[in-house]
C-alpha cells in the first residue's frame, strides 16, 4: 500500500498553511509552519520573496495537492477518485469532498478517535477498528449511511482508548456523524453536506485542473 513516508511539515510549509497532519502539535508553537513560514527547500526562504502572480495552472495545481495531502490520498488513487465523482450526478467538485469524507480513515478523524488522519490510517491498519461489527484494515474503505463504526472489543481495553473516553466530551463531531462515549462506537447519519467540509479547499479549481 503506498503512502507518503516524509516529513509531513514539509508538506504543510509547501502549501503555506496548516494541514493539520500531527494532530495537536499543529496547534502549539511547535508547528513547522508558525517558525518557518516559507517554503522548503535551500532556496525556500530567498524564493517567497520572488515569485510574481501566480498562473492559473499553478493555482490549480496546488489545490489538488492541498486535497491530496489533507486526506493522504496518492496521485493515482486521487485520479480515480475524480474520475468517479466526475461520473456521478451533480457538482463534481462536491461528488469528490464528499468521496474522500467517506474513506474510512477520514471517518475515525472525525468521529474524534484519532488526532489526525495519519494517526487515524494507522489505527485502521492496525485492526482497531470494525464497520458495521466486521474488522477492517482498509483505510480507503468508503462509507455509506447507516454504517456503523467502532472500536474492536479487544482494543477497547488498550490504554490508548482508556484514556481517549475521558477526553471525547471535549471534541466536536460532525452533524452527519454520532457517536457513543460508551463503547466508542458511531454511526453514519448521511453523505456530508458541502458545509459539513471544513477545510480551505476550492474545489473548482481541482475541476479545472482535470478539465484542461
Amino acid at each position: 500500500m503506498a503512502r507518503y513516508t516524509g516529513p509531513v511539515c514539509r508538506l504543510c510549509r509547501r502549501e503555506g498553511e496548516k494541514l493539520f497532519l500531527k494532530g495537536s502539535r499543529c496547534l502549539t508553537p511547535k508547528c513547522s509552519v508558525e517558525r518557518r513560514g516559507y517554503p522548503p527547500g535551500q532556496h525556500g526562504r530567498e524564493n517567497q520573496f520572488r515569485r510574481g502572480r501566480a498562473s492559473d495552472y499553478l493555482l490549480q495545481l496546488r489545490e489538488k495537492q492541498k486535497a491530496r495531502r489533507v486526506y493522504g490520498v496518492m496521485e493515482r488513487q486521487f485520479n480515480r477518485y475524480f474520475e468517479r465523482a466526475s461520473r456521478q450526478k451533480g457538482l463534481t467538485g462536491y461528488n469528490l469532498l464528499a468521496t474522500l469524507e467517506r474513506r474510512l480513515d477520514n471517518v475515525v478523524y472525525r468521529m474524534g478517535l484519532a488526532d489526525s488522519r495519519p494517526q487515524a490510517r494507522q489505527l485502521v491498519q492496525h485492526g482497531h477498528i470494525m464497520l458495521n461489527n466486521r474488522k477492517t484494515n482498509i483505510p480507503s474503505a468508503l462509507v455509506a449511511p447507516g454504517d456503523v463504526v467502532s472500536v474492536r472489543p479487544q482494543s477497547n481495553r488498550l490504554t490508548y482508548f482508556k484514556d481517549l473516553r475521558q477526553n471525547l466530551d471535549d471534541r466536536r463531531v460532525p452533524r452527519w456523524l454520532t457517536l457513543e462515549t460508551t463503547n466508542l462506537s458511531g454511526r453514519v447519519l448521511h453523505v456530508p453536506a458541502r458545509e459539513d467540509i471544513d477545510i480551505s479547499l476550492n474545489e473548482q479549481l481541482i475541476v479545472e485542473y482535470y478539465s484542461r
